[in-house]
This record gives structure tokens, sequence and C-alpha cells, in this order.
């Protein structure tokens, strides 16, 4: 008998393991985040936080509410929802006190979130030609000249981009072949190949930027931009500062926002889009393609004053 409960508990031991490594430690970390948020909540009002209740979540959606964003609270419902699960414990976020909480604070607020804005053609450009004309050093300009421009053309992830190892690459007669480890929809690892072909317009080509940094650096192991991705965010708003755009706007996701909704408004599949992007959803793309029809597919269009 005892044997058989030894043997239970490891079998539990080992599913809660396996339940914590079914996600990155980048996720994990930001899981716990939340979850800390939570914690703070009901140690501050007297409520146990591991395992709670249905109930107490609902009154920290309602207090969640008065400050943050309607997405936010989705967020922390999922992540403290996996964090007990991580744990072992059980927890109904479909109760009826949590839903019914949840459509209340969306009719009262709204669920619109205004997001960071994507890196289109033409801004792109501008801050290419602010980094040729920065006063970093020549080595630091070619550096994040080849991070934006990959970044936005392979419709990075900016976890993927800092993750990006030399023995990643592949340069071909068409342009370069990038291929992904691990990506946010990517879990298990399989990975997925970035094709990103030489542009005409050598200025602004992503391949040719890449080519020259890793010929710069003489790199041959090893991570191709060894920064963080909170560092890609931080590249991206000095530049857009130094050319005058409102750099509180831009943020990383920029780039990867910016090749989809750029890549849409030319007239991009989605299918082809997704393809490049990762994206698993069909609903975040038509977002993308949504805002890139503004004005192409705009009824006022047909008015001629």
């Amino acid at each position: 008998m005892n044997d058989l409960i030894t043997d239970i508990k490891s079998l539990e031991l080992e599913t809660i393991k396996n339940l914590r490594n079914s996600k990155s430690a980048n996720t994990l970390r930001a899981y716990q985040s939340d979850y800390n948020d939570f914690s703070l909540f009901c140690s501050k009002n007297g409520f146990q936080a591991m395992p709670t209740q249905p109930k107490i979540l609902a009154l920290y959606i309602t207090h969640l509410s008065s400050y943050s964003k309607y997405s936010t609270l989705k967020r922390r419902l999922a992540s403290i929802s996996i964090l007990h699960k991580t744990k072992g414990h059980y927890l109904d976020t479909k109760h009826p006190i949590i839903m019914e909480n949840l459509m209340g604070i969306k009719r009262t607020n709204g669920s619109n979130q205004k997001g960071k804005k994507p890196l289109l053609i033409n801004d792109l450009k501008i801050l290419i030609d602010a980094i040729h004309q920065s006063n970093e050093k020549d080595k630091r300009k070619i550096r994040d000249e080849a991070l934006v421009l990959i970044g936005f053309s392979g419709g990075f992830r900016r976890s993927e981009l800092v993750d990006i190892d030399y023995e990643d690459l592949e340069f071909v007669s068409e342009g370069v072949k990038i291929f992904v480890k691990r990506s946010k929809t990517d879990q298990s690892g399989e990975g997925m190949t970035k094709a990103i072909p030489y542009f005409d317009n050598e200025k602004f080509c992503p391949v040719n930027a890449l080519k020259n940094w890793i010929e710069i650096c003489d790199l041959k192991k090893g991570k191709i931009f060894d920064i963080s991705d909170k560092s890609v965010a931080l590249v991206i708003k000095k530049y857009a500062n130094y050319a005058g755009l409102d750099s509180h706007r831009y943020a990383g996701h920029s780039l990867r926002s910016g090749f989809a909704t750029s890549t849409a408004e030319s007239g991009a599949e989605e299918r082809n889009i997704m393809a490049m992007t990762g994206h698993k959803s069909t609903e975040m793309v038509r977002r993308y393609i949504k805002e890139a029809n503004l004005f192409k597919n705009n009824a006022l269009n047909k008015i001629k004053i």
C-alpha cells in the first residue's frame, strides 16, 4: 500500500513537472509576474491566493478593471489559472461569477485597446535614415540597421529576433533563410524557417544589412545580435525620437505589426502573412489587414468632389 502511495506521489510530481516544461522560461516568468500581483492583492485583503476561489478572483478582476485594459484582465486570469495547474490545483475561471463580471466590465469600459503603432514602410525608411545620421559609433549603427531591417522583414517577435544564432542562417542566391527554433506559438520547439529575399533598393535591403553586420563582427558562431528582447524596444524608441517621431507610440512589436500591416496594405494574402509571422490564429492578422484597408477600401473613395 505504501509503495502504491509513493508511486502515485511520484506520478503527481512528474505531471506537475511536465506542466511546467510545457511553457518556455519567458512565458512562465510572465505568468509568475501576473500571479504575484494577484497574490499581493490577496495578502492586503486577507484572502488565500493559492488555491483561490472564483469569488476572490472576481473581486480581483473588479479591482484591476479600474486601471487596467480589458486584455490585461484576460491575461491575468489565464496566468493565475495556469499557475494553479502547475501547483496541482483546479481553478474554474469559467465560473459564472467571473464570466458575468467580465461581461459587465466589458460593457462598462469597453475592450478596445490602443496598442503600439506599427512601423510602416515610410517610417521604416525614416528610422533607417536616422540610424545613418545618428552620433552612434559606426559598428553600433551597422548592428542597429540590421536589427531593424531583419526584424521588420521577417515579422519577428522580439524574443525570436534576439534568439537568432549564426547556425540558424543560410544565405542562398535569393536571400537568406532564418530558422526560428522556438516561438510563442511553438512551445514544442518544432521550429519554422523564414525566407527573406534581397530588396531591389540596397539601402533598405535586410539581407545586405545582415551580411554587413556579420562581416564587420567576423561572426562565426553564437547570437547574431547578442542583446535582450527589451533592448529591441529601446533601439526602436531611440531612433524614432532622433527622427522626430513620437517614440512613445513605438516599441519592439512595431517591427512585427509593421510587417503585417505593410504587406497587407500591399495586397499580400492572409495565409502568406501568417506563413512569415507564424501566427496560428487569423484573428490578429485580420486585425492588421483591417487596419491596412481603412483607407484603401474606404467608401469615400467613390465620392468625387
